[in-house]
């Protein structure tokens, strides 16, 4: 173990370097951080405890404002919607879904962005320009212009939402990919490998994705809320997730003709889901001040 002039070993200087770091640069990242695994938790724990089926309609207690007690004595925090079921369990049972859209779909685009672009950096010449060209035609497409095309053509689904985000997302990540891949593959720990027999795919998967998977993760966090918002957008114009199965954006499309009678039908999924993706956005902005040296703080 090395240690310093006084005594102290430089580990647990280094320690104690990182945890300054991360106090003063990462708290963003913890407040944002915390509110998704509040929600995640929520989202797996909360049906459970409550015992009550979000599909389960009860037309003698539609509309019921957020506190009510039915006849069995449930009470009903977040009220009910036009159907008479509980707008709490819905929106936690909601969360699963619009959840696990998002993150299949920023995955999936992360699998593909980053297998192209990887390839484009390390190859580069005319297999360079053919994807990067590829990449500049679909981000000259707005993305939600797109996702409605893709839509449209392929029909409204769980699954095909996630194929559509897939395919619109995966530019980005390419893009990313592909410049930590021009810088990294100067680098003399890429040559020794290069120069003690390695591959080019073992070089690629061991020493250049590992170097490159910060910059990937900061980028996925902000994809994340922004895919939030999108698929909350396609269930909000009935061509996401299909009732009666519940997300985010078509309670939100449920309530919009009771906005003055019933204000809790859109506004509960509607501030989760704020809340949820500005949490990520301060997720990926506390990432990004720890792991990109620019964006430290200088005190």
């Amino acid at each position: 173990m090395i240690e310093t002039t006084t005594g102290v070993s430089a580990e647990s200087v280094g320690r104690a370097r990182i945890w300054h770091i991360l106090w003063r640069d990462g708290r963003l990242a913890l407040v944002g951080g915390s509110i998704i695994l509040l929600v995640i938790a929520a989202a797996i724990i909360g049906p459970l405890v409550l015992s009550v089926d979000p599909l389960t309609q009860d037309l003698l207690g539609r509309l019921n404002g957020p506190g009510w007690v039915d006849g069995q004595g449930v009470r009903h925090l977040m009220g009910t919607d036009p159907l008479g079921r509980d707008v709490l369990v819905r929106v936690l049972v909601g969360a699963r879904y619009s959840l696990v859209i998002s993150a299949s779909a920023v995955l999936g685009a992360i699998v593909i962005g980053s297998v192209a672009g990887l390839v484009a950096g390390y190859v580069g010449g005319f297999v360079d320009d053919l994807i990067m060209r590829i990449v500049d035609v679909q981000l000259s497409f707005p993305v939600v212009l797109l996702a409605l095309a893709l839509v449209a053509i392929v029909g409204p689904s769980a699954g095909n939402v996630v194929l559509v985000f897939t395919l619109t997302g995966w530019p980005i990540f390419a893009r990313t990919t592909r410049a930590s891949t021009l810088v990294l593959r100067s680098r003399d720990f890429v040559d020794a490998a290069v120069g003690m027999g390695a591959g080019s795919p073992t070089v690629l998967r061991r020493h250049i994705l590992p170097n490159g998977l910060g910059p990937l993760t900061v980028v996925a966090t902000f994809e994340l809320a922004k895919v939030l918002i999108f698929e909350s957008s396609l269930s909000f114009l009935g061509l996401g997730v299909q009732p009666p199965t519940p997300t985010w954006g078509n309670m939100m499309s449920d309530g919009r003709g009771y906005l003055e009678s019933a204000w809790w039908i859109t506004f509960f999924p509607g501030i989760v889901l704020v809340l949820t993706a500005a949490a990520t956005n301060w997720l990926g902005d506390g990432l990004n001040a720890i792991i990109d040296p620019k964006q430290r703080r200088r005190r």
